[in-house]
Formats: C-alpha cells, structure tokens, sequence
C-alpha cells in the first residue's frame, strides 16, 4: 500500500459527511453484535487508519445520528458458528435490539471439514429469532483471507473456495429472511495484502475501515428502501 495512502484518502473508506447523510433519521435505538473475533474486533493496526475496529465503527456511526442509541458486542473469538448461537442468541434477545449483526462462519471455514449446510442451519436459527423478536438484522460474506500474504501458498486454493462458498451460502440466505447483506467477497480490493493482518486469518486496520464503509453504505440503501 502507497505511504500516501490514508484513511482520508482511501477511496474505499467513508468521505467525511458521507455517514450522517446515510444514516440521517435513522430508527435504531439498540444494536447487538453477534459472531466470532471478526465481531470482536482483532484488527492490526496500520499507519493513517483509526484502531477503531469494524463492529465499534458502525455503533460509533450510528450513535453520532442518534447519541442515545446503546451498543451490546458478544463476540469472541475462535467460536465456530454453532457455538456462537449456542452462547450469544439468549444474551442478544435480552437486549431486545432493534439492530442486529452476525457475523460468523470463517472459524468453520478455516477446517477442510468445512460443512455450509450446517453453518446455514446456526446462521438461519439466529437471524430467524432476531427478525422475530422485532431486529433488522445484518449478515456478511467477509474478505477472502485467502489473499492474505501470511496463509502459505498450498492452503490458498481450499481455504479460497471454502470462504466463497461460505459468502454465497450466507448471501442466499440473508434473501431468504429477509436481512441486510454486506458482499465483501468479491471487493476491488481483496487481494491488497493490506487487508489482512500478519496472523493470516484476520483483517487490518484498513479492512475494517472498508468494512464500515460498505456496511454503513448497505443500511444507507435499505432506510432509502423502507421510505
């Protein structure tokens, strides 16, 4: 990535003024994170980004629209999409957000053992409940972290087809119930090294600042929809 570049001067990342005009009236007055470290926040700080990580920016967005709104993140880290819903989906409808997002699967991903079926089957349950109880809910294809310079050459081809099949499985089913998608999969970006984080399975400071961007960008276009 160009010294020069900034999160100023990304072309990728919100402009100043773009994310109150996207978000102005917007409803939400409680918004719940659910998922794995993705949710949680482990980001790598880069030069010019803010360390802010993705979940607290879009709370951060929302909450400058509307101060009072309050801001719930369960994620933690290493969690498999079945163990997400098994310890988060109780303690996310007992916030009775009206905002939801979950985030999860790339933990499974990660294994050759990799099922989508199942996954779908945890990922479904919670957005199910979540649309239930009243929340417009938020479901993401992440970054192909198969570009990550750190993930050794022999696992990219594998862990490439398992994280798009994981993205497109998610996506079809954000249609199905009805929820907002982000499709970060197939970014113009994806494959800057930048993205990604020395671990190889995590994202960077610039990530999660594109990230925001699109998400805030995906809720922008889904108030238009419901005026």
């Amino acid at each position: 990535m160009p010294s020069t570049l900034s999160e100023a001067t990304d072309p990728f990342c919100l402009r100043a003024g773009e994310s109150a005009e996207l978000l102005r009236g917007h409803p939400w007055r409680r918004f719940v994170v659910l998922g794995d470290s993705v949710a949680e926040g482990m980001c790598e700080p880069v030069d010019g980004y803010s360390d802010l990580q993705w979940a607290d920016r879009i709370a951060a967005e929302l909450r400058a629209t509307r101060p009072g709104l309050a801001y719930l993140n369960l994620g933690r880290r290493g969690l498999r999409a079945h163990e997400v819903h098994g310890t988060q989906l109780d303690a996310a409808l007992a916030f009775t957000p009206d905002l939801a997002l979950v985030v999860c699967g790339g933990n499974d991903a990660f294994r050759s053992s990799f099922d989508a079926d199942a996954v779908d089957v945890e990922v479904a349950a919670m957005v199910t409940a979540l649309r239930q109880a009243g929340a417009d809910v938020i479901t993401v294809g992440m970054f192909d972290v198969s570009h990550s310079p750190a993930v050794p050459a022999a696992m990219r081809p594998g862990l490439g087809e398992r994280m798009r099949r994981l993205s497109s499985h998610t996506a079809a089913l954000a249609a199905r119930l009805g929820a907002v998608h982000v499709h970060l999969t197939d970014h113009p970006a994806v494959a800057d090294p930048s993205l990604y984080s020395s671990d190889g399975r995590h994202g960077s400071a610039r990530s999660d600042a594109i990230a925001a961007a699109e998400t805030v960008r995906r809720l922008g276009a889904h108030l238009v929809g419901r005026r």
